[in-house]
């Protein structure tokens, strides 16, 4: 038994008219997604940064050269308001990893870039938080991982519309 089965059985104790099967499943992934975010913000706070600036990072790098986007496409990616988005670009760029500069294809606009020094981090955290999540995961064999993931795909496809 864990946690979860424990607060099922009291409340089958208590309202026993509830069908609180769902309460499990929601329950454990709401318990797992917690120890899963402290094991990423080790990694992030190891390389003194937070989910939201490793965010920010990772979305720059993972564009492909010249690692740079619009503040727009940034926001579109990490799915912040814009404000949060300019607080975020603030403090990184006072840390000397990202700079904004005009738009090569907008006058009026900007793009947001890593700095020589922004992408040697990167390139570190990432290779860190990816060892992170294959350490995460080891304990769960193959067919079950694929299984999961599966399921979660499809899951998520009801709350989020298919990329392409």
């Amino acid at each position: 038994m864990d946690q979860v089965d424990l607060i099922l059985a009291q409340w089958r104790k208590e309202r026993p008219d509830l069908d609180v099967a769902p309460m499990a499943m929601l329950g454990r992934l709401k318990r797992l997604a917690d120890h899963l975010s402290e094991q990423h913000a080790q990694v992030y706070k190891a390389h003194d940064l937070t989910q939201a600036s490793f965010d920010v990072l990772a979305t720059l790098r993972r564009s492909g050269p010249p690692y740079s986007l619009n503040p727009s496409a940034l926001i579109a990616w990490t799915m912040v308001t814009s404000g949060t988005m300019t607080n975020r670009l603030d403090r990184l760029e006072a840390d000397g990893l990202i700079e904004r500069r005009p738009d090569p294809v907008d006058r009026r606009g900007s793009v947001v870039a890593l700095t020589e020094k922004g992408f040697d981090l990167i390139e570190r955290v990432v290779t860190d938080h990816v060892a992170n999540q294959h350490r995460m995961l080891a304990d769960l064999p193959p067919d079950v991982r694929e299984g999961l993931e599966d399921a979660l795909r499809l899951w998520l496809s009801k709350f989020e519309p298919e990329q392409s």
